[in-house]
């Protein structure tokens, strides 16, 4: 299997340290069984927004290492054990966490310490219509300055979520069915090719571990299985300008599905069963029939997404927006 060149730690994302120092120390048992992890105490203790946690905690749940409860947060240990929760401050258990990781993450300019959460709800609010960020708001809201909040809006400028309306406000949304067919449209296209550029470079293992796991880890959602597709086998591609392309081309997609899912709209159970069929297909090494079967399953996605918007007309009154975001 051919070597990826690394990145350096000052640029991976955010999520991915903290992926890293989590998985060290719950492998190590310095994080113990049953421990329950909180978004909030890890964001502390990272000096990061919730954000980038709960993409880590995610991940984590994708390999296994942590899992879902009837409590809030998670457990430390697969799934199925029956271990006691052990509530305990993080804090407590004196994380390992390699001087390179905690430079990288301390290095991170102070927007970035705000960038996920910002990212998050704008990326989530365009679902129910356009609205205007107002930049002394979110100053306040996040308790910042207005150099900081203008390094943040230029950033979601650059990933295309925000634009400049005529009068010069700053302007998010609306995401219309066409825009989200365009976007499906762009996957379906895309993400096949990065999947046979990534072929040599997979872990066959990892795939296989989570083809295994579906339907037997009753916490595994379509998300998970998601992020571990992006994580272990389209990241893997060796053009960082398409895996860049992919990963902002999704991220408004992601952040919809996940604010209509909180609201309390059902998990896609047949997704499971596709994503099955993707990975099997996947660890076998027929990379061509999978890179079909991916392109045949995001039309398929985009057919639901697509039904799935139908019911926002029926429960945006509940939604609730931050409040630097302004209905237009």
């Amino acid at each position: 299997m051919m070597a990826r060149p690394n990145k350096p730690l000052s640029q991976e994302p955010r999520y991915r340290l903290i992926t890293q120092v989590l998985r060290s120390n719950i492998i190590s048992g310095v994080l113990p069984e049953g421990l329950v992890l909180l978004e909030g105490p890890i964001a502390a203790l990272m000096q990061t927004s919730r954000m980038p946690v709960q993409a880590a905690l995610r991940m984590l749940s994708a390999e296994g290492l942590v899992h879902r409860f009837d409590g809030r947060g998670y457990l430390v240990g697969a799934a199925g054990q029956g271990v006691a929760p052990l509530r305990r401050d993080i804090g407590e258990f004196d994380l390992d966490i390699p001087q390179q990781v905690d430079a990288a993450l301390q290095m991170r300019g102070t927007w970035k310490h705000f960038y996920d959460e910002v990212e998050e709800q704008v990326a989530s609010c365009q679902v129910f219509g356009e609205f205007r960020i107002v930049e002394t708001e979110l100053a306040d809201y996040l308790a910042v300055s207005r150099t900081v909040v203008r390094d943040v809006l230029s950033r979601l400028q650059e990933r295309g979520l925000i634009r400049k309306n005529a009068s010069s406000h700053w302007i998010a949304g609306p995401l219309t069915a066409r825009t989200l067919r365009e976007k499906f449209e762009l996957r379906a296209i895309v993400e096949p090719v990065a999947l046979r550029l990534a072929a040599p470079h997979i872990d066959y293992s990892q795939i296989e571990d989570f083809r295994d796991r579906i339907g037997a880890d009753p916490g595994l959602t379509p998300e998970d299985l998601e992020d571990a597709l992006m994580e272990h086998c389209i990241a893997q591609a060796p053009n960082t300008a398409l895996v860049a392309m992919i990963q902002n081309n999704q991220m408004l997609l992601t952040s919809v599905n996940r604010a209509l899912t909180g609201l309390g709209l059902p998990e896609d159970e047949i997704a499971l069963d596709q994503y099955r069929t993707l990975f099997d297909l996947i660890a076998r090494h027929p990379i061509d029939s999978a890179a079909e079967y991916l392109r045949d399953h995001l039309h398929i996605m985009a057919r639901k997404n697509l039904a799935r918007m139908k019911i926002v007309a029926v429960i945006s009154e509940t939604v609730r927006i931050a409040p630097y975001l302004s209905a237009q």
